[in-house]
């Protein structure tokens, strides 16, 4: 293979079945390679831990609760365990997401992302021709609203990848509104805000396969960005390392916990926080001999809900710091745009000078 050769659009996956003499086709070669990962980041700390058991219940809640918020604000990442999600289905699901990656093309193609669609099988989408791919193979799509979900997708699933994933987005959501209700007792909002704009809101799921590079120094997994999302947590599927966050300005590797979930703050949180919680760049790596594979659900408000700093967080002492829009504005304005490090985030920056607002 040479770097001018064509490149399925589905993908990599069928790309690397091809023999000998690889080289990685321009498309993903990252000519600007972003920092390397220095020899001092695996001794600094570790992502911290939270218990959800400890978070919900008796004389520890106070103690886990000042450990969520501190994650929160100072890291926008922490890992979580004891969330209460069976072992049973947190294993189907791992296995259902690997069936479905080894799935014959043909079968996958039954998915595909569609043209001028986000939703669907397929490589990263580019939004021009200068932009480079990331190293990996995806699906993304909505599963709540049900109503808005795409019918060629999750209902034409194979049956126990389709029913496993609906017991998992069941238990998810629940996690979800259990973290962002105590994030408000963090933030001393009132739950009935949290209700009004993240209760049954948008859901949707990201699942991703990052073949192994013979040449991995050349290519990003996916590249240095924040998410659009307002929480996002993250399966590990098959114990493969490839998770970095940028802290500090340095990038760090992420050791999963067996069984803990990563979560995230999003962009959207960080809006909703008044910038008191903040969303943090994260990246992933690919390496030449593994495969990894992850499941990402992305949790956000009801579509017709205003996104924008919460009401209890302003007054005249403390302004908001970003605009407010409606989701499904601000989804058509994240979604036109490419996923580029914390920039998603700066378009709803409001600009004060001397006070005022000035657009």
């Amino acid at each position: 293979m040479t770097p001018s050769q064509a490149v399925p659009a589905l993908s990599l996956q069928e790309f690397l079945k091809e023999p000998a003499n690889f080289e990685v086709p321009e498309c993903y070669v990252c000519e600007e390679k972003e920092s390397p990962v220095p020899a001092e980041a695996f001794s600094l700390p570790p992502l911290p831990t939270v218990d959800m058991k400890r978070l919900l219940g008796g004389e520890t809640a106070d103690l886990e609760l000042h450990k969520l918020h501190t994650a929160c604000k100072e890291w926008g990442f922490f890992q979580l365990v004891n969330h209460g999600v069976r072992a049973s289905l947190i294993k189907n699901v791992k296995s259902e997401i690997e069936k479905f990656f080894k799935l014959p093309l043909e079968e996958k193609m039954k998915y595909k992302r569609r043209p001028g669609d986000s939703e669907g099988y397929g490589q990263t989408l580019a939004l021009s021709k200068d932009l480079k791919l990331d190293w990996g193979d995806r699906f993304y799509m909505l599963v709540n609203p049900v109503h808005e979900r795409k019918p060629h997708l999750l209902p034409g699933f194979p049956p126990s990848l389709r029913d496993t994933l609906e017991s998992y987005f069941s238990e998810l959501q629940r996690v979800a509104m259990t973290l962002m209700g105590q994030m408000a007792r963090g933030l001393e909002v009132e739950l009935g805000e949290v209700e009004e704009t993240f209760e049954d809101g948008m859901q949707s799921l990201r699942m991703t396969h990052y073949p192994p590079c013979p040449q991995p120094e050349k290519v990003m997994g996916l590249k240095s960005h924040t998410d659009g999302s307002g929480l996002t947590i993250l399966l590990q599927v098959n114990g493969v390392q490839g998770l970095q966050i940028k802290k500090d300005g340095i990038w760090r590797p992420v050791n999963f916990h067996p069984n803990a979930f990563v979560v995230n703050i999003g962009d959207i949180l960080e809006i909703w926080s008044n910038g008191v919680y903040k969303s943090v760049e994260h990246r992933a790596t690919v390496n030449s001999t593994q495969e990894r594979f992850s499941l990402a659900m992305f949790f956000s408000p009801k579509l017709q809900a205003e996104v924008g700093p919460a009401r209890s967080l302003i007054n005249s002492q403390n302004p908001p710091l970003f605009e407010s829009i409606v989701m499904r504005n601000y989804l058509k304005k994240f979604f036109s745009r490419q996923l580029d490090r914390k920039t998603n985030i700066e378009h709803m920056r409001i600009i004060r000078k001397g006070g005022k607002y000035i657009g």
